[in-house]
């Protein structure tokens, strides 16, 4: 390999190039002049910012504003309007002041005026002994605003203005006076009363001296919101219950429906409750709202990922001005959704527990929760929904005999009845009426069986609505059950199944058991004694297909229902199997009836019911019609 040897031509170039380079950086080399005009640009921009800082600093946080600075009074000023005199006092700053008593503890907030924390004292969320209290309000998951429309054109909103807080005691009740001014003597104002031992808090919402401040041609919105938190154990359970109620148009009380997103838009509202399962916050007023504009949006669309809220609710509302002024007297309520606290307040709000309309509503009201709360007042609350059904079944039970008894009469009657099926098998008319002649020679009522059970129907879908709502039954346990209100799971599942839920609940479970047996023990009878018609299903195998359909819907859709309903269930339905069996082995005699059928067959036939002569008659007229047709 070539040695490679020093060339003197590579020096010379590099010294030529780096002396270039030191002649153009020192001819572009900036002159004084220039460098004192970049030095005075750079401290115009620094003052420029200090300067925004300083305005802004003093409208987002004005008690700096104590410097008495003109700029910053000026800033405010083009801002706020009258309204900037709440900026210039001492309370102008995020603060709160609390009022409580052994019931709920109540948070208000400076700015805004409104409640920030509301935690009910007495209440735990998901299962006693969690030490987590029920909070309804927390984290900004509430809001309260006003919407201020100025004489000179601003548009203010008290969720962004600060109020002045004045704590007094009067008696025992504790007084919060929440001030927003826009002079001395002129101010929006937010008064809280909260007695002891009491849920509800007083709310007089009343201006003074805005008249001159305030565009008062329309009324102020009035809106408030709601995210409410989830606090029982089955979040989709929960917010099933979960539901905006009102009061409207005098003593009328509605609700906004289930969905992902209902609306309503009611007139003269005078109390709205955005009710969860077993807790409220109600805003109750003694002026009725002109209107109110209410939206109730779910929030639980996968409860594997949605589990912190239930629903986002909303109410706008308007406040109407008298003599240029705004003034209301109302209450807001921070409680548990039971029926006999709510009652308490003799201002309709029990209405909102969901217990049925009609008879359905009138048997909770006048026979289940009273005869329940008699009976968990004294004894374990298990034990109660056990001696309740127990009660129940007695207190139906000759309903039971009557029907039972019927259907021992037309299973005697069946072979008659098969027999003039063969005889007018190409006459189905003549065959109902030779029918309903038997039915009224042998003193039997074809419909005698399906009047008491139909009589009974109205009390099972009370109780479907009793349990559900029934706050005392939260955190009770009994036997395996730690919640009666809750489902009372005995194992977790690896995976969810569709309508099933994650875990195993045992109560449905004994309850399903219980349906299959009673079904068994019926089915037969109740085959025997409908006759078949042509043209219908086969009755047998309809019966047979719901003694496995009935116990397979309690097991899956009350796998995540409250146990004390599963447990009602359960208990009604061995009473029931233990009433038929006595009813059906010592009490109704087949042979007896059988006599007695014969025995009126020989009497004159009773006088037929306006029913079964109308049914006569329909069928005559059906019979002379079709002669008409064959003749033509």
């Amino acid at each position: 390999m070539e040695e490679k040897k020093f060339d003197p031509n590579s020096l010379i170039g590099f010294v030529l190039i780096f002396g270039i380079l030191l002649w153009i950086m020192y001819q572009n080399k900036p002159s004084e002049a220039e460098v004192a005009a970049e030095k005075t640009k750079k401290e115009l921009v620094s003052k420029e910012a200090k300067s925004s800082e300083v305005a802004t600093k003093t409208i987002s946080a004005p008690e700096a504003i104590a410097t008495g600075d003109s700029l910053q009074l000026a800033q405010l000023q083009k801002k706020l309007g009258d309204f900037a005199y709440s900026a210039t006092l001492p309370s102008a700053k995020e603060s709160f002041t609390t009022i409580e008593n052994d019931l709920v503890k109540l948070k208000i907030a400076n700015k805004g005026g409104f409640v920030a924390e509301a935690i009910l004292k007495k209440f735990e969320k998901f299962k006693k002994g969690s030490g987590q209290l029920v909070e309804l309000i927390k984290d900004n998951n509430a809001n309260l605003n006003i919407q201020l429309l100025t004489n000179d054109n601003r548009t203010l909103n008290t969720k962004d203005l600060y109020f002045e807080p004045t704590l007094t005691k009067v008696g025992e009740d504790q007084v919060l006076s929440m001030k927003l001014k826009a002079g001395a003597n002129e101010y929006l104002e937010y008064k809280y009363v909260l007695k002891p031992s009491d849920y509800m808090v007083g709310f007089d919402l009343r201006s003074q001296g805005l008249s001159k401040v305030l565009n008062t041609a329309k009324p102020l919105d009035l809106a408030w919101s709601l995210k409410t938190y989830r606090n029982e154990r089955s979040i989709s359970y929960e917010n099933r219950y979960a539901e905006i109620y009102f009061e409207h148009d005098g003593t009328k009380t509605d609700y906004v429906g289930q969905g992902d997103h209902k609306e309503e838009n009611p007139d003269k509202v005078n109390f709205i409750a955005f009710k969860q399962h077993f807790f409220s916050t109600i805003l109750l007023t003694d002026t009725p709202f002109e209107k109110g504009d209410l939206v109730s949006e779910n929030l639980v669309h996968n409860e594997d990922v949605d589990t912190t809220f239930t629903k986002q609710f909303k109410a706008n509302l308007p406040l109407a001005f008298r003599s240029g002024e705004i003034d209301y007297k109302m209450s807001w309520y921070f409680g548990p959704s039971d029926y006999k606290t709510l009652k308490s307040y003799d201002k309709n709000l029990e209405k909102i527990i969901p217990l049925g309309w009609g008879i359905f509503g009138w048997i909770n009201k006048w026979i289940f929760i009273p005869l329940f709360g008699f009976l968990s007042s004294y004894i374990a609350y298990g034990i109660a929904i056990i001696i309740f059904t127990v009660m129940i079944k007695i207190a139906m039970s000759p309903i039971t005999y009557k029907s039972f008894l019927s259907q021992a009469k037309m299973k005697v009657l069946r072979p008659e009845i098969t027999e003039l099926g063969e005889k007018f098998k190409k006459d189905p008319m003549k065959k109902q009426q030779e029918t309903m002649k038997l039915y009224n020679k042998a003193g039997v009522n074809p419909m005698a069986g399906c009047i008491p059970a139909l009589i009974q129907l109205p009390f099972m879908y009370a109780s479907f609505q009793f349990f559900p709502s029934a706050f005392v039954l939260r955190q009770k346990s009994f036997l395996w059950a730690d919640d009666l209100s809750s489902f009372d799971e005995v194992a977790k599942l690896p995976f969810r199944i569709p309508l099933y839920g994650d875990h195993i609940s045992l109560f449905p479970i004994l309850a399903a058991i219980a349906i299959f047996f009673y079904m068994k023990m019926t089915s037969g009878d109740q085959q025997m004694a409908a006759p078949q018609q042509e043209g219908m299903p086969d009755m047998a195998k309809m019966m047979k297909a719901m003694i496995y359909i009935s116990p397979l819907m309690m097991l899956i859709f009350f796998n995540s229902y409250g146990a004390g309903l599963s447990l009602y269930n359960l208990i009604s339905n061995l009473i029931t199997i233990g009433i038929m069996f006595v009813i059906k082995n010592y009490i109704v005699d087949s042979d007896k009836i059988h006599a007695q059928i014969q025995e009126n067959k020989l009497k004159e036939p009773k006088k037929k019911s306006k029913f079964q002569q109308k049914l006569q008659d329909v069928m005559e007229q059906q019979e002379a019609l079709k002669a008409q047709q064959k003749k033509k």
